[in-house]
């Protein structure tokens, strides 16, 4: 269920909007045990999607590194030979 929460900090270009935002819906989906809330809770859950992506957006903005930012075709490259190392 949490595919989407990737590691969103350091790369280039930066993390954008709707990356942040389905890293905060698969939290928020994980956590509730909902994959779609019912009508009585959807106003709960589409809160908490909102203030989990507020934090991360301010949280990956207050983060420095002295690391070189990262590529996501590498990193992309490198997590697929991962999983056919693990899956062949």
């Amino acid at each position: 269920m949490c595919r989407n929460i990737r590691q969103l900090f350091n790369f280039e270009p930066p993390a954008s909007e709707d990356e942040i935002r389905a890293s905060a819906l698969q939290f928020v989906r994980k956590v509730s045990g909902f994959s779609k809330p019912s009508q009585a809770n959807a106003g709960a859950f589409q809160l908490a999607v909102d203030e989990v992506a507020e934090a991360a957006q301010k949280l990956l903005h207050s983060l420095h590194s002295a690391a070189p930012p990262r590529d996501r075709e590498t990193e992309a490259m490198k997590a697929r030979e991962r999983s056919r190392r693990r899956f062949a």
